[in-house]
């Protein structure tokens, strides 16, 4: 299964017309601002974003007749309460035409990705979902994992569901077909074979114990696995085995037992009942108490690689058939989709989203409603798992509204918080000094959210002033770029990890900006710091407050405490690890890293190329007569 790139993006020749009025909604200048484009809208497919006052995207949609479909917002008394909301905001509206109205499908998939409009249907998992990537640029192919963009020259197989999906099969792969993971450069310098041999997942090409059509075939027996083809790999295994045995080679024979023992094991963990299926993406869709969760299913070749849950927002007011055709056009905008789709509905809109799919992959894509047999069972096994996982989700957003009660009636907020934030700094003695921020809301941690800061002012022993930095530029940003608070990142409660002195200097901080209304509270350990449960809360008007050890709000805001000090100290031993391995010549203007070595390798140290004569620095393998002088100028002028 050879990787694909993304789809081609369109070139936007716009045109955008605008009128000026109100900012606040008005219905009446929605409409007046429609009818002004309308004026001039060819019957073309194409796609149209509606924009509010400040030109920030309200709404992203296809057509296959423009000034049909945007036509329809001005029939007022057709449209929905929401809707009609989105039209009182729109004060002008971008049109993008395309050849069909499959480019259009394709291209307002990926505005809706770029924009994230509130009124659109939104996938809300930000996560790149992991590949397999059998690289075909050495003579001794590396399996590796594999996420972002498919550059490399190489086979691509995939989507996983998760890290976890992708590492037991590349631990399959180590077991079964003995394939290198190392780096190229490890692989360059390695004299003798590393522990991967030992331990039998590796074959050792580095050194020399299997020759390059050996491992061709290795290689070529790997494909077949990750295509499904595991009877044939079998077969030969078996075959080998058996004439190795008669070969009195038993330490051979020995080895290719283990391989078909652990060939057997995998099939038992990663095989489902999916006999001619083939490659399949597998979607179905429940929805309760107006919330619609979608489980994903992958299979590959007859193998199950993971499956995972998704809860696509702004679906209230759409119905259940749309949003799965949306959140399906969202997720094959980078993802390239299988050769057949298996959904638990009829979509609107099937033979197009086939015809766009189809286009962005390059071969044949068909979605399909199973209705028995084996295709059927897999659908079934999808609608429970949905239907599971989104009560569950439906629990834990219980929950986690009654502990955003409880911390709005702790710390005497209006309303239960929809953003928290929560700071802490690290360093060693003042070196490599790192501020953090990680953010909460109602649906748990918004990890692609949390934010790392660099101290470049403060001084890195004085853990308040270190606190006023990461403060002070994280809300004169705030202020700079949001200071009507409309986007929702503005913080309704703000969490410092220490004490009565880290709470004052942040409290300072927002006075200077002129920042009343934010809720700040100091975390501080007790007394007795080294038990937990006895966390002393500093809040703005001098109060102390303490909570029984076994709250639930308590074990909260532990919780909030311990994930900044995890992403804090991260982000510090990063800083610190890169440091460690940095060098003075870093720091000369023009020495890129093929000179940097060529000096530190002729030279030794970096102490040693300061030191260095402008005839010696000159004798150095590839190094300019140039460099060299820049070299020492930097070093030596005064």
């Amino acid at each position: 299964m050879s990787g694909y790139g993304p789809p081609e993006r369109f070139n936007e020749e716009a045109a955008t017309f605008t009128i000026r009025g109100s900012d606040a909604p008005d219905l009446q200048a929605g409409v007046a601002a429609i009818r002004n484009v309308l004026k001039t809208l060819p019957l073309k497919p194409g796609v149209y974003r509606m924009q509010d006052a400040k030109g920030e995207v309200l709404y992203v949609g296809k057509a296959r007749a423009l000034k049909n479909r945007v036509g329809n917002y001005v029939q007022i008394e057709r449209l929905s309460k929401r809707i009609q909301r989105m039209v009182s905001q729109t004060r002008s509206m971008t049109i993008v035409t395309t050849n069909n109205e499959a480019e259009a499908l394709l291209l307002e998939a990926q505005l809706i990705k770029r924009y994230r409009p509130p009124y659109n249907v939104l996938l809300r998992d930000d996560k790149s979902f992991p590949f397999i990537l059998l690289r075909a640029d050495h003579d001794f192919p590396r399996v590796q994992k594999h996420r972002g963009a498919r550059k490399a020259k190489g086979d691509y197989y995939g989507p996983f569901a998760s890290a976890g999906s992708v590492n037991n099969t590349l631990n399959a792969l180590q077991k079964l077909f003995l394939l290198r993971s190392c780096t190229d450069g490890f692989f360059k310098t390695r004299d003798r074979p590393c522990l991967l041999y030992q331990i039998k997942r590796c074959s050792a090409p580095c050194v020399g114990r299997i020759d390059p059509s050996g491992y061709r075939e290795l290689v070529s027996d790997a494909k077949k696995f990750l295509a499904g083809k595991t009877t044939d790999v079998q077969a030969k295994l078996g075959a080998q085995m058996q004439a190795a045995a008669e070969n009195m080679d038993f330490e051979l024979a020995a080895v290719l037992r283990d391989r078909l023992k652990a060939l057997t094991f995998i099939q038992g963990t990663q095989f489902i009942n999916a006999e001619g299926v083939g490659d399949a993406d597998i979607f179905a869709l429940a929805c309760l108490e107006g919330v619609i969760g979608i489980q994903a299913f992958f299979i590959r070749g007859g193998q199950n690689w993971g499956h995972r849950s998704f809860f696509p927002s702004h679906t209230a007011e759409v119905s259940e058939e749309e949003v799965l055709q949306l959140f399906l056009m969202q997720f094959y905008e980078e993802v390239p989709p299988a050769r057949t789709i298996f959904v638990d509905r009829d979509l609107p809109e099937a033979a197009l989203l086939m015809e766009a799919l189809s286009e962005q992959a390059k071969r044949k894509v068909e979605i399909t409603v199973p209705q028995r047999g084996t295709r059927r069972r897999l659908l079934d096994q999808a609608s429970r798992n949905a239907k599971e996982a989104l009560e569950r989700r439906l629990a834990e957003s219980t929950t986690q509204s009654k502990l955003n009660r409880e911390v709005a009636d702790l710390f005497e907020l209006a309303e239960p918080p929809e953003r928290i934030e929560v700071y802490d700094n690290s360093h060693i003695q003042g070196t490599n000094a790192v501020g953090a921020m990680v953010v909460a809301g109602p649906e748990g941690f918004r990890k692609g959210q949390y934010r790392k800061f660099n101290i470049k002012q403060a001084a890195t022993d004085d853990d308040f002033a270190m606190m006023r930095e990461v403060l002070t530029r994280r809300f004169s940003r705030a202020l700079e770029e949001d200071p009507d608070r409309d986007s929702g990142e503005w913080p309704d409660l703000v969490l410092l990890d220490g004490g009565r002195g880290q709470l004052n200097a942040a409290k300072a901080v927002l006075e200077d900006l002129g920042i009343e209304d934010v809720c700040l509270v100091g975390v501080a350990k007790g007394p007795h710091h080294g038990r937990e449960g006895r966390e002393v809360f500093h809040l703005m008007d001098g109060r102390e407050l303490t909570l029984p050890v076994n709250a639930p709000v308590l074990f909260y805001l532990q919780r909030l405490r311990d994930e900044v000090h995890r992403y804090v100290i991260g982000a510090h031993r990063a800083k610190r690890a890169k440091a460690i391995g940095a060098s003075p010549l870093d720091e000369v203007p023009g020495i890129g890293p093929a000179r940097k070595k060529a000096l530190l390798m002729h030279f030794g140290t970096g102490r040693a190329v300061r030191n260095a004569s402008l005839e010696d620095l000159q004798k150095a393998p590839g190094v300019s007569a140039s460099v060299a002088q820049t070299v020492y100028d930097f070093y030596h002028a005064h």
